[in-house]
């Protein structure tokens, strides 16, 4: 100890008082890196864990390592032990009450679970349902099975196929040839395509149109694309004299404003022309409202007379 600190002394240049701390220090660090082992061997075990307790958690340890069936032996030990000696008789599962289980050799708490599951909804469809109840021992279901009898009167056995009214066959549309400008929403809906719907909004954009001139206007209807046109083309015919006419020198706004083939703009160019220039003998006359192209006064001829 001497020659330690002389060293110290002579190289680090240590005081008596300076060493004394480093000694105390050192013991420090060293009591506190071994307490806890200490602690853990001679106060933990010794305070919380008695020999006994030891012992008993061993057991409970094995315990939870044997088979589960150790369990249900268990649980079939104390159930038997509350059950009444059994007599046996035939029964139906779904009927009988608990008095009538326990006679049957079952406890009152067997009893009582199985009612309670027929009182939720549950039923017994078939003899080997009851092996289903977790109340139910192998050994007793197998005692009771000769004796169960379930009438299947009272509800339809689910196992089975159920059978339904043959349904009636779907009447299809027989191909027919409608003449659209005359024939109203029951006569369109007969077209084969041509449901309800579209029958009422061929009919109200005829109203609007006065009538349909040619079979591709079916494609100006609102939702009657290409395909539903190629279906219903060659069952519709058109008679042009079904068509309803507006006399262009004598109409006003009012009997123009819904027509599809003019806007607002253009009708009131139309009424303007006539009032500046008097009235329209022919289309040539059309022509000179700059605000009608070419394409409207086509789509529009067949509506007008002058």
């Amino acid at each position: 100890m001497l020659n330690i600190k002389t060293w110290l002394n002579n190289y680090f240049g240590f005081t008596k008082r300076e060493y004394n701390g480093l000694l105390a220090l050192m013991a420090s660090l060293l009591l506190v890196s071994v307490l806890p082992y200490f602690y853990s061997i001679y106060f933990v075990k010794s305070s919380f864990v008695s020999n006994e307790e030891e012992i008993a958690l061993k057991e409970l340890i094995l315990v939870n390592q044997q088979e589960p069936s150790y369990y249900s032996k268990v649980r079939n030990q104390i159930e038997d032990s509350e059950a009444t000696p059994a007599t046996l008789f035939k029964f139906d599962p779904n009927k009988i009450d608990v008095a009538q289980w326990q006679k049957l050799g079952l406890s009152a708490k067997q009893a009582q679970s199985i009612v309670n599951y027929r009182n939720k909804g549950g039923k017994f469809y078939k003899p080997e349902d009851l092996q289903k109840m977790y109340t139910i021992t192998p050994e007793k279901y197998q005692a009771l099975l000769p004796y169960i009898e379930i009438e299947n009167t009272s509800f339809t056995n689910k196992f089975e196929k159920k059978t339904y009214p043959e349904a009636t066959p779907y009447a299809k549309k027989e191909l027919v040839i409608v003449e659209i400008n005359g024939a109203d929403t029951l006569q369109l809906d007969e077209i084969k395509g041509v449901g309800a719907a579209f029958a009422r909004r061929i009919a109200n954009y005829r109203s609007k149109l006065g009538g349909f001139y040619k079979k591709e206007q079916l494609l100006e209807v609102y939702g009657l694309d290409s395909v539903k046109f190629a279906e219903i083309k060659d069952q519709v015919r058109i008679d042009i004299a079904n068509i309803k006419k507006i006399n262009i020198n004598t109409a006003e706004f009012e009997d123009l404003k819904n027509h599809p083939y003019l806007k607002h703009k253009q009708i009131n160019a139309i009424v303007q022309y006539r009032k500046q220039h008097g009235k329209f003998n022919s289309v040539d006359d059309l022509k000179k409202v700059a605000i009608l192209t070419p394409q409207i006064i086509q789509n529009l001829v067949p509506y007008l007379t002058f």
